[in-house]
């Protein structure tokens, strides 16, 4: 079984590079580099002119880092969520995958060596945008994120989250209404995440619940603002007014031991959901 799911997940990640998907994501990512290189050089040019002192301008460079790292988290999402659906729903509507299963070969252990091989792929595109843009950020306003890493490792995370979502959404639907519906509620997860903030921010709990129980429900968002977190210089929170919670772009403080540990049950449920689908499901 482990070989047939390395098997399948190498074929899976070889496929996703053939995909004409892989040319967007590579564009929208060299344009979302070279637009926010000239963004922080022009930063850097105010800060050097004085418009701007040291601190403010790391504030802002922060800032600004989390909202570019927001697009690439957005392109991480297009991207898995409309490969997702045609490994699983294009490739049982043409066939591919009675062809396959023909052999003795398990169902799950195709699901998952497909749903490796995307997560290898989303996981990998994350961690190297992320790290071409710091580098990006480091030249041009001499700011470098305190835990790259952790928050590097948790926009991966986020990717695998909605890459799961996307993977159960093709063993019921057709493969563009899966990457529709996945990219969809990453949005509306966002969206719910921002007006919690703001319910939190003007001390309303029950607008606050809105976005805790969006999180709970999918974790993208819950992600998202751990990485956020691991982005920006704490000692900058200081320099903010009461009431920044509800900021779309900053992020209060890190996740908790327990909210990682229901993302990890979120995504193991799941993903046994789709492997019950699929297993069921008519080829």
């Amino acid at each position: 079984m482990t070989r047939t799911v390395l098997t399948m997940a190498g074929l899976t990640l070889r496929e996703a590079f053939r995909r004409r998907v892989l040319l967007a994501v590579v564009l929208l990512t060299v344009a979302l580099l070279a637009l926010s290189g000239w963004g922080f050089s022009r930063l850097a040019a105010e800060s050097d002119a004085g418009a701007l002192t040291s601190g403010e301008a790391r504030l802002v460079a922060a800032t600004l880092l989390n909202l570019v790292m927001f697009g690439f988290s957005l392109i991480a999402a297009l991207g898995t969520a409309f490969l997702a659906g045609p490994t699983l729903s294009g490739e049982t509507e043409s066939g591919i995958a009675l062809a396959v299963l023909a052999r003795p070969v398990r169902r799950s252990a195709v699901l998952l060596g497909k749903w490796l091989g995307l997560a290898a792929f989303g996981s990998g595109f994350v961690v190297v945008a992320g790290l071409a843009q710091c580098i990006v950020v480091r030249l041009t306003v001499d700011y470098w994120p305190p835990h790259l890493a952790t928050a590097l490792t948790l926009l991966a995370a986020q990717t695998v989250v909605l890459l799961t979502l996307a993977v159960l959404l093709s063993t019921a639907i057709s493969p563009m209404a899966s990457g529709v519906v996945a990219v969809g509620l990453f949005g509306a997860t966002w969206v719910a995440g921002v007006v919690g903030g703001i319910g939190e921010a003007l001390g309303n709990e029950g607008v606050e619940r809105i976005g805790t129980v969006s999180r709970v429900l999918l974790p993208t968002d819950g992600l998202w603002r751990g990485a956020m977190h691991g982005f920006q210089d704490p000692a900058l929170l200081t320099q903010l007014d009461a009431g920044f919670e509800g900021h779309p772009f900053l992020s209060i403080a890190p996740l908790s031991a327990a909210y990682l540990g229901w993302t990890a049950l979120w995504v193991a449920m799941v993903w046994g959901l789709a492997a019950a689908f699929f297993g069921r499901r008519d080829l």
